[in-house]
């Protein structure tokens, strides 16, 4: 009799732990769903204005319009989601809102070291739950656009507006299909 009492309340253990990690998988696999959705939205919001801009005033233009919409994208994208939105770089160009924290630094350096292994930045992601914070990173490749104002050789005029939005700025030097950075997602899951 102890012996069945034993081997039920094992199997109901076991079965509650069964359960408590799919609860916990399906938790993640919606975190990672809102995840991707929020950086979809940011650059399906930020890229058609640099375009714009581009066609319309050129790289200098661009600049100061990504200056101006791409912190005020990821504020109202906060605000509205609930989530912690950025855009980090190991190379940053806005000191005050791209500089990555550690756990930021050390992802963006795997993607690197991904990157240098042969996997595409186009697809590179990488998510965990760290400190009661469901924490999410898609990288960032340079496209060819990018290299107006993220190559090693850029405009002198482009220069000048760089100068005056970005006076610390460090994202240069970059070749097409680079990670030039990563947006950067979190939100309080404990």
């Amino acid at each position: 009799m102890q012996k069945r009492i034993i081997s039920t309340l094992c199997s109901v253990g076991l079965l509650f732990v069964s359960q408590s990690m799919m609860a916990t998988e399906n938790n993640e696999q919606q975190l990672k769903q809102e995840a991707i959705s929020i950086v979809q939205k940011f650059g399906g919001t930020l890229k058609p204005q640099l375009q714009d801009a581009m066609k319309g005033a050129g790289p200098v233009h661009a600049i100061s319009v990504c200056s101006e919409a791409a912190p005020a994208i990821a504020q109202k994208l906060s605000k509205d989601t609930g989530w912690s939105v950025n855009r980090v770089s190991l190379k940053a160009r806005n000191n005050r809102t791209a500089m990555p924290d550690a756990w930021e630094k050390r992802v963006l350096e795997q993607f690197d070291q991904r990157q240098a292994a042969g996997e595409s930045a186009e697809k590179m992601a990488f998510a965990e739950i760290v400190d009661g914070k469901y924490r999410f990173m898609k990288a960032q490749g340079v496209e060819k656009v990018c290299l107006n104002c993220h190559a090693a050789e850029i405009k002198p005029e482009v220069e000048a507006a760089l100068k005056q939005h970005y006076p610390q700025d460090m994202a240069r030097g970059y070749s097409e299909g680079q990670i030039r950075g990563a947006f950067s997602v979190s939100k309080e899951v404990f």
